[in-house]
């Protein structure tokens, strides 16, 4: 009985551990962008739009089986990366575009933001800097 309880509380703590992490991500971007919804977000991560206020937009993504990227599909896409990487193979294969490009760390997302006019990225919250444009937190 006592390993059965043991067993509940650490999947509780597990989960309740996952949930907050998740809201732990904020979508960044280039400082001419405006703030941003979830909606938005979700569209601009999927190819179904590519300008923001008539600005062309350039999204990044984290590299494929990070935390940042999981919890962003998870969270903002309601994907995982399997079918993430499916509805890009379908997208691509009827024309209708190509997937963001992937970055090596957050670093790396953080200078491409900066430096590209339209550039939207996701980071943790934790490695947020006043400098950065925050154009959402989930």
């Amino acid at each position: 009985m006592d390993n059965r309880l043991i067993l509940l509380a650490l999947l509780l703590f597990s989960c309740a551990v996952s949930q907050s992490s998740a809201e732990n991500i904020i979508v960044i971007g280039n400082p001419t962008l405006p703030k941003l919804d979830r909606v938005t977000v979700e569209k601009l991560f999927t190819g179904r739009i590519i300008e923001v206020n008539g600005q062309p937009a350039t999204v990044v993504n984290a590299a494929p089986g990070t935390l940042e990227r999981k919890q962003f599909l998870a969270t903002i896409l309601a994907k995982d990366e399997d079918q993430y990487l499916a509805y890009w193979t379908v997208r691509r294969f009827i024309g209708k575009g190509t997937p963001p490009k992937d970055c090596a760390s957050s670093r790396e997302i953080i200078e491409f933001v900066k430096s590209q006019p339209g550039g939207i990225g996701y980071i943790r919250a934790n490695e947020r800097t006043p400098e950065l444009n925050v154009l959402m937190e989930p």
